[in-house]
C-alpha cells in the first residue's frame, strides 16, 4: 500500500488551494501559509522524494532544477538584491514538518545566523 498523500502532492493535484507564484514541468512555488519572513515561499519537486537524505544519483537533474527554480522565485519576487536565503530542512531535528522534499525561499529581512 502506497502512503497516503501528502498535503503538498494535494497541492500539486490542485485538491488544495496554494498561492503559487512558479511551476515548470518538474517544479511548483507557493507561498508558505505560515511564513516566517516577509517573503516564504517553498519550492518542492512534483515528484515526490521524502527530503534530501532521499536523493539518490538518479535524482541529480531533479536537484538541480529545483535549485534553479529557487533561484528564478526568487528572481520573480525581487529578492536578488537584497539577498534571500534558500534552506532545506530534513528529518525531525531538521525541522522538516512534511514528508515531501522543499526548499524554503526566505527574504524581504536581514537573516540572522546561526538560524534555530
Amino acid at each position: 500500500m502506497s502512503p497516503s498523500k501528502t498535503i503538498f502532492e494535494k497541492i500539486i493535484d490542485r485538491e488544495i488551494p496554494a498561492d503559487i507564484v512558479y511551476e515548470n514541468e518538474h517544479c511548483l512555488a507557493f507561498h508558505d501559509i505560515q511564513p516566517q519572513a516577509p517573503v516564504h515561499v517553498l519550492v518542492i519537486p512534483k515528484r515526490r522524494i521524502e527530503n534530501v537524505a532521499n536523493l539518490t544519483d538518479a535524482d541529480q537533474a531533479l536537484a538541480g532544477k529545483l535549485l534553479l527554480a529557487a533561484r528564478d522565485v526568487a528572481q520573480k519576487l525581487d529578492l536578488v538584491d537584497q539577498g534571500y536565503r534558500v534552506v532545506a530542512n530534513c528529518g525531525i531535528d531538521g525541522g522538516q514538518s512534511v514528508d515531501h522534499l522543499h526548499l524554503h525561499v526566505l527574504g524581504g529581512r536581514q537573516m540572522k545566523w546561526p538560524p534555530g
